[in-house]
């Protein structure tokens, strides 16, 4: 895998270094897929309540939907703060549900992805920009010596 130089203010990393940072991002990209399901069941049952009659709600039933708002918000807003930790790492999360994230690289002078999801052992594929996860190819081994 050549290097090159890259711009300023972005980070790249090399399979070897994606692979540093999984104990942190395991743990992260854990508790994103599970507040992502958590929100996904809140957000699915306070749609059912308010498309039914609102006006026909007593007052517990009232602070309830309430309290239950507060909740998704508050789990929007923990969402956003892991979101944050993850651009801070200079890592895309892709898909929420299942864990997928992109880490850039510089793979023979040209901008790709290697990619992850949770519950793999290790950042073992790469893929090209616009190629997403169906595009995604197994890394060659590094050469002896590299490391």
């Amino acid at each position: 895998m050549a290097a090159t130089k890259p711009p300023t203010g972005k980070k790249y990393y090399t399979p070897a270094g994606a692979n540093a940072t999984l104990p942190l991002v395991r743990v992260i990209i854990r508790d994103v897929t599970e507040l992502a399901k958590e929100l996904r069941e809140r957000h699915e049952r306070l749609s059912r309540v308010l498309s039914g009659k609102r006006s026909g709600l007593s007052a517990a039933h009232e602070e309830e939907l309430l309290q239950a708002q507060s909740e998704l918000e508050r789990g929007q807003v923990r969402m956003r703060e892991y979101e944050r930790e993850l651009q801070n790492l200079g890592i895309e999360l892709k898909d929420y549900f299942i864990g997928l994230i992109d880490f850039p690289c510089r793979m023979d002078g040209r901008d790709v992805y290697l990619c992850w999801r949770l519950g793999e052992a290790e950042v073992a594929y790469w893929h090209e920009l616009d190629a997403g996860f169906t595009g995604r190819q197994k890394l060659r081994p590094a050469p002896a010596g590299s490391r």
